[in-house]
């Protein structure tokens, strides 16, 4: 049964392909999207953006905007993409992710709230960064959760954490429900926020609830002018121009890429199966990798140089990230189908095509 679909955010990177995805569906799509130049860098709305959406420029943080929209489109479903996505960007811009992503959701159910209106069911992108550093496992068995990495101990080039015992420990699979959020970053702890704050308001007034804590999504469309924007379009970017990728840390920092048509496909799935409740779910790849393959890989691919391992870091950032998605496999019937090779490929397609476009001479 077709659905009226707000998508908000959805001019970004993975709204297009779930607008896209959503049309395919034969649901009335609308986007509300304020272009942030970080993201959009481009004039205009982005190529991806499939023909038969409704747009409506709008910033989530703004009352009025919201109450224009609600106005004219009263929507079955909600799904809230609109978030400042940056997890260092945020602990040195602080207010501006919170501004967005906590007072931008609150806005969004007091305009709800205002005409009375209660969609059917809501659809939260979340993040792995809720988790911070999730649950470890050392040798003896013991599962622990560690603090996050100090300062000091990462000048120290101390990478890798260990648990009361001090034996050698590797990070766990996060499992939504069963591992406990513990965000490090300024972002993780607004994505959190926004869970508790949705949940809140839809057990308040009877509204499903979606959250899926997406781990890191990349492919076609991920711009890559965005200096924060996803590591693998930064790195492909990189080794395009044949320069050398800097590995940070000692290159064997964990993490599950998982490609957006893969994500797009888990949203659409949350919608086609709702919930009268409040679920979460895990989405990734379910085959984590470290960066130094990762790197090696598409220098490979495009003859570039051998990265470099630097031994740099960043704050805020998690040693290990990976997740299980059997719930999701059960629940909505998440099924996976691109692998990393297929993946690098599509994205290594698209960035020539994009990059060879913009630098064309003009006629």
């Amino acid at each position: 049964m077709s659905r009226k679909v707000l998508i908000s955010g959805g001019a970004g990177f993975i709204g297009c392909h779930v607008a896209r995805k959503l049309l395919e569906r034969g649901d009335e799509v609308l986007v509300f999207d304020n272009l942030h130049p970080q993201v959009h860098t481009q004039f205009g709305l982005p190529q991806d953006m499939p023909k038969g959406v409704v747009f409506v420029p709008g910033d989530v943080t703004v009352a009025e905007n919201w109450g224009t929209l609600f106005r004219f489109f009263r929507p079955d479903v909600v799904i809230h993409l609109a978030a400042e996505t940056g997890t260092g960007q945020s602990l040195t811009e602080s207010h501006r992710h919170a501004s967005v992503n906590v007072a931008g959701t609150a806005r969004l159910i007091d305009a709800l709230t205002a005409i009375r209106h209660v969609p059917e069911q809501f659809v939260l992108t979340s993040s792995r960064a809720v988790y911070g550093d999730g649950a470890w496992r050392d040798t003896a068995g013991t599962v622990f959760y560690p603090p996050a990495r100090s300062r000091q101990a990462l000048e120290l080039q101390q990478w890798n954490l260990s648990g009361p015992t001090g034996l050698p420990a590797e990070a766990m699979p996060s499992v939504a429900g069963q591992t406990h959020p513990n965000p490090i970053s300024v972002y993780g702890a607004t994505k959190l926020t926004q869970e508790h704050m949705l949940a809140a308001w839809c057990g308040a007034f009877g509204s499903g609830l979606s959250i899926l804590r997406l781990q890191n999504v990349y492919g076609p469309g991920q711009a890559p002018g965005n200096p924060y924007t996803g590591v693998l379009t930064l790195f492909a970017r990189l080794a395009r121009e044949q320069k050398v990728l800097d590995i940070y840390e000692d290159g064997k920092i964990v993490r599950d890429f998982v490609h957006v048509e893969d994500v797009a496909q888990a949203i659409v799935q949350a919608v086609a199966r709702p919930t009268r409740n409040v679920r979460m779910f895990d989405i990734g790849s379910g085959s984590p990798t470290t960066i130094d393959a990762v790197a090696r890989e598409l220098a490979r691919r495009y003859g570039a140089p051998a990265p470099v391992v630097s031994g740099k870091f960043r704050d805020g950032d998690v040693r290990a990230a990976s997740c299980s998605i059997e719930s999701a496999r059960g629940a909505l019937d998440y099924q996976p189908r691109w692998t990393l090779e297929a993946g690098l490929a599509s994205l290594k397609e698209w960035l020539e095509g994009v990059l060879d476009t913009r630098s064309a001479p003009r006629t």
